[in-house]
């Protein structure tokens, strides 16, 4: 018997199917994002005679978890150190790892340049936004060459398949899943059923072959991966190619990886001949001199395995406009609201008339509490504009009665603030500390209050 065709229509945004068109998705809630789609429903007994339904056919059967044989899986060198230490060392064999960003924020830059540098190992890049020649012209001036590295611009996902048969690459990048289309789903590429489709089938291909594929991606006006769902599912590991693109660093952050922590970070400088490797990212931001000036503070975050310093810079005046200005650049403003909320009320600093900005230096997003402490010493500072000694480091989270919380891995941060040259640091009261000949002077503090008074005296 032939397949059914039936119509169906399709959420755009979260992959919800309706019978009808509907103006408002019941599932996401979002506006205007049902599009018509044609599935063909196969037969029950197609479908019984392609993936063999009968009893006797079955492929696999359950084992008990204590037969299994584990083993680490060999990961293979990426040659870039910022990539691997995201990755968790290095891509796994059979891995799908999707890396989503903004465009223009440099993900092609960047997995070609990593394919370019990979060497003894056949690669295929597959394009389907930019042409052969494009490709060439990236690649002169990343001035990097690769003997065992083909290119295809391609959409077709059989056709890209049967690239991949006769090259027989080590690794496959797809630029982008959103521009690949298979000939089983009759809709438009970058439709939810049309990413489902291919996605699933690499993921098949991937695991079935043991070839890692890097596959790139769109992201929405909401900053999620364009497309379902389901997308980030499939896939073993997410990555998120961020920064601004008036600065000109960018930022690798791992969201999901089944072979490693979700917490690393990479730290790129975009340059005209591609992206450098940031080894040190404190130096990078801390490049600025800022003695003398009121409202800018040192604190020491801790990204993934990484420690860094890094600059809070607030400014807090008198309101101009009846309700007081809250705004903030790389940092949660709700927390900034908490925070101002415990010097209110705690300290007693009169801040609810005054409009209070803040930001992180260098276009950094900083996640750790420990920063606490270092935010509302700078707006103090700003608010009394009084000048934060620039050889002290601040580490602390800030709980809501006013005290000064233990934070984890403070042996980091001391080594790398004794480092970077600094001559003091004020932490949370720990009883023991596993710090030995260290000649940067160490401050425990149990409150906001004797913070302010080792800073401002």
């Amino acid at each position: 018997m032939s397949a059914k065709v039936k119509s169906v229509y399709v959420c755009q945004n979260c992959g919800a199917e309706a019978p009808k068109w509907v103006g408002k998705c019941p599932s996401c809630g979002e506006w205007n994002t049902y599009v018509e789609e044609l599935v063909r429903k196969e037969t029950a007994s197609s479908v019984r005679s392609t993936v063999g339904y009968l009893p006797e056919s079955v492929k696999s059967k359950p084992v008990l978890i204590s037969d299994v044989e584990s083993a680490e899986e060999p990961r293979s060198d990426t040659s870039s150190v910022e990539f691997n230490r995201v990755l968790g060392g290095g891509l796994v064999p059979g891995s799908l790892t999707l890396i989503g960003g903004e465009p223009g924020i440099g993900k092609s830059t960047l997995v070609l340049q990593i394919v370019l540098n990979i060497k003894g190992r056949r690669t295929l890049y597959v394009s389907g936004e930019e042409s052969l020649k494009q490709l060439k012209l990236r690649a002169e001036r990343l001035r990097f060459d690769n003997p065992e590295c083909y290119i295809v611009s391609e959409t077709s996902l059989e056709q890209i398949f049967v690239h991949i048969k006769n090259v027989n690459p080590d690794l496959v990048i797809i630029d982008s899943i959103q521009t690949i289309s298979t000939e089983v789903i009759e809709s438009s590429p970058g439709s939810v059923s049309q990413v489902r489709e291919c996605a699933a089938a690499i993921l098949k291909f991937a695991k079935e072959s043991g070839v890692p594929v890097l596959l790139v991606g769109h992201i929405n006006k909401e900053g999620s991966i364009a497309g379902p769902k389901v997308l980030e599912h499939i896939v073993d590991t997410v990555l998120q190619f961020e920064g601004d693109q008036h600065y000109m660093y960018r930022i690798l952050r791992s969201i999901k990886n089944r072979f490693g922590s979700t917490a690393e970070l990479g730290i790129f400088e975009m340059r005209q001949d591609g992206l450098r490797e940031v080894s040190n990212p404190s130096e990078m931001l801390l490049s600025q001199n800022h003695e003398g000036l009121s409202g800018t503070a040192i604190g020491a975050a801790i990204e993934g395995i990484r420690p860094f310093l890094i600059e809070v810079q607030a400014l807090v005046s008198t309101a101009a406009y009846g309700t007081p200005q809250r705004s903030t650049t790389g940092f949660d403003i709700r927390r900034l609201n908490m925070l101002l909320a415990v010097l209110e009320k705690r300290v007693g600093f009169k801040l609810a008339q005054k409009d209070v900005y803040l930001n992180i230096a260098g276009g950094l997003k900083v996640n750790d509490p420990a920063i606490d402490l270092a935010i509302i010493c700078a707006v103090l500072s700003s608010n009394m504009d009084i000048s934060i000694d620039g050889q002290t480091c601040l580490a602390g989270e800030v709980g809501l009665s006013g005290e000064i919380r233990a934070i984890n891995r403070i042996e980091q941060r001391i080594s790398e603030a004794e480092k970077l040259g600094f001559n003091r640091i004020i932490i949370p009261e720990f009883k023991t500390l596993n710090i030995k000949n260290q000649k940067i002077e160490i401050i425990q503090a149990k409150k906001v209050e004797e913070a302010f008074r080792i800073m401002f005296g």
